[in-house]
């Protein structure tokens, strides 16, 4: 070998020497997203000469496990943020804002107004009051609505950022194939294709399939086809506004339904699924417990015949738009939304206070006081009866889980127990899938991530070899300058 070619060998070495150096510094810094693998960088050095290999590190069952507790954590997340919208019907318990709290101070005025039933201020106060609990179930009604609505447009925007997430992993799938084909080095375009699975699995439950050549196929974790040499289009149609009776749409991939009743595979992670839960299950159970407690809030105030002509009951003191009779059992979807003070009620100076003592809101076949009107100012008959009816207990749907039967009392707390504990559990599901997301993040890491002990030993390593090429150099000019000089 010449002179000139050992110069330009040691020349190349070093080259590649510095490279080597630079990426295993790069590697252990960290990296920003350590999942998915690491390069690892091999020295080979021979009489001077320098050469690089780099591989990539790697685990497919760990990333696997991961993407499953990623998909399982923004499921939980989904469904915790929809139940913290659906508490603000209940609130803070000390501001006694919850249906439950006013149908309680309801009663305690009835109770004060039955003990005055001659007192207009207690009237007045047993009005507000009643006023308040429509207040409250109309509220909550709205809220529900709004949960539903905003879980439908997250839904959409789930919908959009799935397929522009798929649309990247199409060219990210393109530049591992052909970079697979050409033999080069691939690691971070295997590393840009992982993140976007990553990010997927927020969305959906995602399952891998590797195949020849670097491709790969993506499945949700129901096994529909999600990318398979191509992108599936996933397609949904938001809804404008939700009413009570509103029935959201359902998530397609490909034509095949995975959200909603009768999908024949349904999504079982991810974003999506918890947004459908909320507003889809959840809310729509909880709007029929406001429904359900609305229609016997009527029901205990109802006004029924005293002449005995067999009249039908009609709805007293609270009654709902639309109608002036009493709600049959099951409530209708949105009575708790529909509920008001009889229009009768509203207006008078004294509160209504004849009205409430005596009965007769729908004419004097309904009138529970026997004597002239305005002659038994101290009639509490009536008043006593409406405790009574509060605090009896009522036939309630068991799907609610509360029993058969229940007071007024009873029934709103339960509701309000039911989305309490709902709350609590979906808080504890996701800790816990945080904390398998965490566990899988650090065995993928451990497997896969920077070694601080290697990388410092093989840093040593290269930075010999770093030395001994640039000794190598310094000695081969110094004997071209002695040739020169001779020359």
């Amino acid at each position: 070998m010449t002179l000139s070619a050992a110069l330009n060998t040691a020349r190349s070495s070093l080259q590649a020497t510095q490279t080597q150096i630079s990426v295993v510094s790069r590697n252990t810094a960290g990296s920003s997203d350590p999942y998915y693998s690491r390069k690892i960088a091999s020295v080979i050095s021979q009489g001077g000469a320098v050469q690089v290999t780099i591989s990539r590190a790697s685990n497919l069952a760990l990333y696997s496990k991961m993407l499953v507790a990623t998909s399982g954590m923004a499921g939980n997340q989904a469904i915790t943020a929809g139940l913290d919208q659906l508490n603000a019907t209940i609130g803070d318990t000390a501001l006694n804002a919850s249906p439950a709290a006013k149908i309680g101070m309801l009663k305690s005025a009835l109770s004060q107004l039955a003990k005055a039933p001659d007192s207009s201020t207690f009237a007045k106060a047993f009005l507000n009051s009643a006023s308040d609990l429509v207040k409250s179930l109309n509220d909550a009604t709205a809220e529900v609505q709004k949960a539903r609505h905003d879980a439908d447009t997250a839904i959409a925007n789930s919908v959009g950022r799935i397929n522009g997430l798929l649309t990247k992993f199409e060219a990210a799938n393109q530049e591992v194939m052909r970079g697979y084909a050409l033999g080069s080095d691939i690691s971070d375009s295997l590393d840009a294709r992982d993140a976007l699975i990553s990010q997927l699995s927020e969305e959906m439950g995602v399952q891998i399939v590797e195949r020849e050549g670097g491709d790969l196929a993506l499945y949700t974790d129901s096994g529909v086809p999600l990318f398979d040499r191509s992108p599936r289009k996933v397609s949904f149609q938001p809804t404008s506004a939700f009413g009570p009776s509103t029935v959201g749409n359902a998530v397609f991939i490909d034509g095949i339904q995975v959200t909603g009743a009768g999908a024949p595979m349904p999504l079982n992670t991810g974003n999506l699924v918890g947004q459908a839960k909320i507003r889809d299950d959840i809310s729509v159970g909880y709007q029929s417990q406001l429904d359900e407690l609305a229609r016997n809030v009527i029901e205990a105030f109802k006004e029924t015949d005293q002449s005995g002509s067999g009249l039908p009951d009609l709805a007293g003191i609270f009654s709902f738009a639309g109608s002036t009779g009493v709600p049959p059992n099951p409530a209708s979807s949105g009575l708790a939304g529909l509920l008001k003070l009889n229009p009768a009620l509203a207006g008078q100076p004294d509160g209504g206070l004849a009205a409430l003592r005596d009965g007769g809101i729908n004419g004097a076949a309904y009138r529970h006081n026997p004597a002239a009107p305005g002659s038994d100012v101290a009639f509490s008959g009536r008043l006593n009866g409406l405790v009574s009816e509060m605090e009896k207990s009522r036939p309630v749907d068991p799907a609610f889980g509360f029993g058969t039967t229940q007071s007024l009392q009873d029934f709103a707390s339960s509701s309000a127990g039911w989305l309490q504990g709902l709350r609590a559990s979906a808080k504890s599901e996701a800790t816990y899938s945080e904390m398998l997301l965490s566990q899988a993040s650090e065995a993928m890491s451990n497997a896969t991530d920077v070694n601080g002990d290697d990388e410092t030993a093989r840093m040593l390593q290269l930075e010999h070899a770093y030395s001994a090429s640039a000794k190598l150099i310094s000695t081969i000019n110094e004997m071209m300058k002695t040739l020169l000089a001779m020359v």
